[in-house]
């Protein structure tokens, strides 16, 4: 999506992002979505709603990290894990020593 910004003063603030109904088909048509005029119309204003807040963003300072980063995960240990008769034991069904479950179409 293209987003247009106007400013009164040059500083940024007062910015807002102008969505038009096209790029919300757009996007619509993207994600295979089909929109009546009430939805385009809605979420063409979420959408501009959305996109301030990115602009907001923007706005926050970057700030210098002084410390290094440092791995904080324990080291892994091997374990004795569960014999294939344990991991079944409560399973509802099973066939031929797996887990069965309903088909996924």
């Amino acid at each position: 999506m293209s987003d247009t910004s106007e400013s009164d003063d040059g500083s940024g603030a007062g910015d807002t992002t102008v969505v038009d109904a096209t790029e919300v088909e757009h996007v619509a048509e993207l994600a295979r979505v089909r929109l009546d005029d009430d939805e385009i119309e809605a979420f063409t204003d979420q959408f501009a709603e959305i996109l301030e807040y990115f602009a907001a963003l923007d706005e926050v300072p970057e700030t210098d990290r002084e410390e290094a980063l440092v791995n904080v995960m324990r080291a892994d240990e091997v374990e004795e894990g569960l014999t294939q008769a344990e991991a079944l034991a409560n399973a509802a069904e099973t066939e031929d020593g797996f887990f069965t479950g309903p088909k996924v179409s």
